[in-house]
């Protein structure tokens, strides 16, 4: 009970940074913009989880323009950046001159955009795909961020936990075992059923928020209508999967039961907690570095239910920095085609960049650690197709809802109706 306490006081700190967002933008919404006149700057950027950049990028950088010097600032979760940022743009001061904005709450950040630099420039027309400029563009035409990665999924595993389950175990075969080109979120259940089995009742994947994450992504107006219609209780569709979700992880008991980024969650890479994980292809190095020193990982070229994307995220430049012309020439750097395919190289971000897309080195990459796994060619792949959801200013209210419930289920073996209400009082009361 004490944990939902916490997670009901974390959600309603969320929606109240956002509402201190709304007050502040009656006032001065940009900081001191003056370029520093002359003389060296330091430039400060914000990420958070694993963006793929280097202190040996920055060096370089660094180099090539005297006086720069560059502070990477890097939160431990998305949630944790989200909360910063917001507390920060509410008090006038204290952004990073560069700040990472994860794609779930950026149409929050949309709401204000007198609060960011307009990144539009004739140097970078034609640099991204164009839905992933387009969720960073007001209605009349500001950029307020410049694209870094998408994510486009594959299906991660053990390989040797799956021979040892009597299933199939090399990727091409896995893949096939999951449906291949037809492959469904049933058949992706019935896979885990057939591990529990081989295995003695081991569980078969991570958590039931990101199964649930997987599902609703492949929505294309999963929680709102593009008119600013909440529907997300209404229509009965995300309920639906919200009921799937659990009858697989609590009732069928595929689920390990660990929320993902909690401490448990990343012990339990080191322990064989469980055999699969959605991935995206900036959990890449997320697995790798939770897992290091543990052998069996692979990728298989497949995805229940088609195509899907599970994240991805932006760089923008806050008006209340000092250096906000430096930032927009650092941000603009980050994100070109060369360095967003070293990131890939870094840390499997996978590059929302056409040209960084379609290079050979993408193409052909390959990752040591999942078993030499063709990561460029799969990720590649698994991007046809994708299907965009719609993100309105509530998404991210609404699904931190849902992934709070779900973990009270899944984690803390709450009731899964009683849940359900919790999400439907918090949509109702959005107005």
């Amino acid at each position: 009970m004490r944990k939902t306490t916490r997670k009901a006081w974390a959600l309603a700190a969320g929606v109240t940074s956002v509402a201190l967002l709304a007050t502040a933008c009656s006032g001065n919404a940009g900081g001191d913009d003056d370029e520093t006149a002359g003389g060296d700057v330091t430039l400060t950027v914000a990420t958070f989880n694993e963006f793929g950049y280097t202190d040996e990028m920055f060096a370089r950088y660094e180099e090539e323009n005297p006086g720069v010097t560059i502070e990477q600032k890097r939160a431990a979760t998305a949630d944790e950046a989200r909360e910063n940022l917001n507390s920060r743009l509410a008090a006038g001061s204290g952004t990073s001159d560069i700040e990472a904005v994860e794609v779930d709450w950026l149409p929050e950040l949309m709401q204000f955009p007198d609060y960011f630099e307009d990144l539009s420039s004739p140097d970078v027309e034609g640099r991204w795909l164009d839905w992933k400029v387009a969720q960073a563009t007001t209605e009349d035409g500001k950029l307020v961020g410049y694209g870094t990665d998408i994510g486009p999924q594959g299906i991660a595993y053990r390989a040797d936990l799956f021979e040892a389950a009597g299933l199939p175990a090399d990727r091409e075969s896995v893949a096939e075992l999951f449906g291949g080109d037809s492959a469904t979120w049933e058949q992706f259940f019935e896979v885990g059923k057939q591990y529990s089995e081989g295995s003695g009742g081991k569980a078969f994947f991570d958590s039931a928020g990101a199964i649930y994450q997987g599902m609703i992504n492949q929505e294309e107006f999963p929680y709102e209508s593009e008119d600013g219609t909440v529907t997300a209780v209404s229509d009965g569709r995300v309920k639906e999967i919200y009921e799937q979700v659990v009858q697989a992880s609590v009732t069928d008991g595929l689920s390990a039961h660990y929320s993902q980024w909690s401490e448990d969650w990343t012990n339990s890479f080191q322990n064989d907690g469980f055999a699969v994980m959605l991935a995206p292809g900036w959990m890449l190095g997320v697995i790798e570095g939770n897992a290091a020193g543990v052998e069996g990982w692979d990728l298989a070229d497949v995805f229940p239910g088609g195509a899907g994307n599970w994240g991805g995220s932006f760089l923008t430049v806050p008006s209340q920095g000092a250096n906000v012309e430096e930032a927009k020439k650092l941000a603009a750097w980050l994100t070109a085609p060369e360095q967003q395919i070293e990131a890939f190289n870094n840390k499997g971000t996978f590059p929302s960049q056409i040209e960084a897309q379609e290079s050979e080195d993408i193409q052909s990459a390959t990752n040591a650690f999942f078993n030499d796994a063709p990561v460029g060619e799969i990720l590649s792949n698994r991007s046809q197709g994708v299907v965009v959801p719609f993100k309105g200013p509530n998404y991210f209210t609404i699904q931190q809802a849902i992934g709070n419930a779900l973990t009270e289920v899944d984690v803390n073996g709450a009731d899964p109706a009683a849940q359900w209400e919790t999400v439907v009082g918090v949509v109702e009361g959005l107005g």
